[in-house]
């Protein structure tokens, strides 16, 4: 693949596959989706680290979310609903991740809407 936003796109495409097959009870395609989601979701990340802020906050606020949302789904599949007490801080971390871009990064940013 050459382009980031192509990789971007495929990410999407394995979210949708991990969550089609958790709400279908897919258990072995769910979890066998959930790694190069995370690990894919972890690479935008770090790419949009050295190219914009605001890729790097909501992509960093995606990767909180996803690896929450594999946790839940981990737990539904093999541990009755039990950990998704684990899974709650990872969605919060994303929460506060772009709260706190767009309440003190972009609040002062000279131009509302550029990096």
């Amino acid at each position: 693949m050459k382009s980031l936003k192509e990789k971007e796109n495929l990410h999407v495409v394995f979210w949708l596959v991990k969550d089609f097959a958790w709400l279908m009870h897919f258990r072995e395609l769910g979890m066998a989706m959930a790694l190069p989601t995370i690990a894919l979701s972890i690479w935008i990340t770090w790419k949009s680290f050295r190219s914009s802020v605001a890729d790097f906050y909501h992509n960093l606020a995606i990767s909180c979310w996803i690896f929450g949302n594999a946790i839940w789904m981990t737990g539904e599949f093999y541990f009755n609903d039990e950990i998704r007490g684990v899974a709650m801080p990872f969605f919060g971390a994303g929460l506060v991740v772009v709260a706190y871009y767009y309440s003190w990064i972009k609040a002062r940013t000279p131009k509302w809407g550029e990096d």
